[in-house]
C-alpha cells in the first residue's frame, strides 16, 4: 500500500515539474529567437559590411579628406489607405534595426535616401501626412554627426499629372528645398526628377531654372578666378558633381543589368516607359550636359543596375531599402574625395532566410512540446500499472 501510495505521489509530482520545465525551455527558445531574428541579426550581417577604399594618390601629393556617405532609396513607408497594420510593424521595424544598425557601425557622415521614402504621398491627408512624417523621423533618427538628406520621389508628391505646389512645399517644410550640398570638397546635386517632364508647367519650368543656376555656379568654380561672368560668384568645390535623383536616366530596359539584387530575369527585357520608369532621353540629356557628373545615383526600379552613359558618365541603380519590394534589401556604400570616388554594396537580412528561422524554431518547439507529453503519457501508465498490482493483492 505505501508503495501504491509513493508512486501516485511520483506520478503527480513529476509531471508538474516536467510542465514547469516544459514551459521554462519554450520560454527561453521563443526569447532568444525573437532577440536574434528581430536585433542581433542586423548586427551579424551589417558588421560584414566595410567602406570601400579610394585609390592612393601618387606618393608625395596631398591626401585628401575622404566623405564617407550612405545611399539608399525606395523606403516607402505605409500609409493609412493601403497599409496594413501587421505590414507596417513587419517592414518599419526591419528598416528601422537596419538603419540604426548601420548608422551606428559604420558612422557614415552622411546619408542619401534617394526618393519615395513614402507610399502615399501623393494621396495623403494632412494628419495622415503628419503621422507618416513622425513615424519616419522615429524610424530614422540620427545623431548630430550624420546628416540626412533626402531627394524628392514620385510616390511623395504624385507623378507629373498629380504632382502640386501644395504637395512640394510640404515635402520641402520636413526635408529642405536644398538642391545643390558640397561637404569635403565633394559637391551633390539633388534633383527634383518628376519635375523633368519638360512640357514647359510652371513647376517643371522653375525647377530647370534652377537646375541651370546650379550648373552655372558649378561651372564658375571650374573657372580661374577674375573671369568677368564669376567675378562675385561664391567659390564651390571645383569638382565635378555627383547627380542625385529618384528617376534613373534615360536607358531602354533592364536587359544589360545583372547581379543578385538586378531586375528578375523574366522582366529585364520590359522596355521602360519615357518619363514613368526611367527618365527621358531629353532630360537626360539636358542633365548629362548640365552637370557633367562624374557619378549618378537614382532609386524608383527598386533593382540594382549599374549603366554607362554618353560621355563616361556612370549610374548607379539603388535597390529598395524595404523588404516590401525585396527579399535581398541593401544600401551603397560610397567613399568620395574631391576627386575619386569608390562604391561597395551592404546587404541587409535576407527576409528568406529570417523566415526560414522562425519556421525551424516552431518545428523545434513542436517536437520538444510532443517530446513531454510522450514522457507524460509514460508517467500515467507507471501510476496506472502500480494500481492494477494493488487491486490484485
Amino acid at each position: 500500500m505505501a508503495l501504491v501510495r509513493w508512486g501516485l505521489k511520483r506520478q503527480n509530482f513529476h509531471p508538474l515539474r516536467r510542465r514547469r520545465s516544459l514551459l521554462l525551455k519554450l520560454t527561453v527558445v521563443v526569447i532568444s529567437v525573437l532577440l536574434f531574428c528581430e536585433y542581433f541579426i542586423y548586427y551579424l550581417v551589417i558588421f560584414q559590411c566595410h567602406w570601400p577604399e579610394v585609390k592612393t594618390l601618387a606618393p608625395g601629393s596631398r591626401q585628401e579628406p575622404v566623405l564617407k556617405t550612405m545611399f539608399l532609396a525606395d523606403t516607402h513607408l505605409l500609409g493609412e489607405i493601403r497599409g496594413h497594420w501587421l505590414d507596417k510593424l513587419r517592414r518599419e521595424w526591419q528598416m528601422e534595426r537596419a538603419f540604426q544598425t548601420a548608422v551606428w557601425l559604420l558612422q557614415p557622415e552622411v546619408v542619401f535616401i534617394l526618393g519615395d521614402i513614402f507610399d502615399e504621398g501623393k494621396w495623403s491627408t494632412a494628419q495622415a501626412w503628419a503621422d507618416d512624417v513622425q513615424r519616419f523621423q522615429k524610424m530614422f533618427r540620427h545623431g548630430s554627426h550624420v546628416q540626412l538628406k533626402v531627394v524628392i520621389g514620385n510616390h511623395d508628391i504624385g507623378f507629373h499629372y498629380q504632382m502640386s505646389k501644395h504637395r512640394i512645399k510640404r515635402f520641402e517644410k520636413v526635408f529642405s528645398s536644398e538642391r545643390l550640398f558640397s561637404l569635403k570638397g565633394v559637391n551633390f546635386v539633388m534633383v527634383n526628377s518628376v519635375a523633368m517632364e519638360g512640357d514647359g508647367c510652371s513647376i517643371c519650368s522653375e525647377a530647370e531654372a534652377e537646375l541651370r543656376e546650379i550648373s552655372r555656379k558649378l561651372n564658375c568654380s571650374r573657372e580661374v578666378r577674375g573671369s568677368s561672368q564669376c567675378e562675385d560668384e561664391q567659390r564651390l568645390p571645383s569638382s565635378a558633381p555627383v547627380l542625385l535623383q529618384h528617376y534613373p536616366l534615360y536607358r531602354a530596359s533592364d536587359a544589360n543589368c545583372s547581379g543578385e539584387d538586378a531586375a528578375p530575369a523574366g522582366e529585364r527585357n520590359i522596355p521602360f516607359k519615357e518619363k514613368y520608369d526611367v527618365l527621358s532621353q531629353e532630360a537626360s540629356r539636358k542633365l548629362l550636359w548640365w552637370f557633367r557628373p562624374r557619378l549618378v545615383l537614382s532609386g524608383h526600379t527598386h533593382s540594382a543596375c549599374e549603366v554607362l552613359h554618353p560621355g563616361g558618365a556612370p549610374e548607379v541603380s539603388v535597390p529598395s531599402f524595404s523588404w516590401r519590394n525585396r527579399n535581398n534589401p541593401s544600401f551603397i556604400m560610397g567613399s568620395l574625395t574631391s576627386r575619386e570616388y569608390a562604391l561597395s554594396k551592404c546587404y541587409l537580412p535576407f527576409e528568406d532566410t529570417v523566415l526560414t528561422m522562425y519556421g525551424v524554431a516552431a518545428g523545434f518547439l513542436v517536437v520538444l512540446t510532443l517530446a513531454h507529453f510522450e514522457h507524460l503519457h509514460s508517467s500515467f501508465l507507471f501510476g496506472w500499472k502500480l494500481c492494477r498490482i494493488h487491486k490484485r493483492r
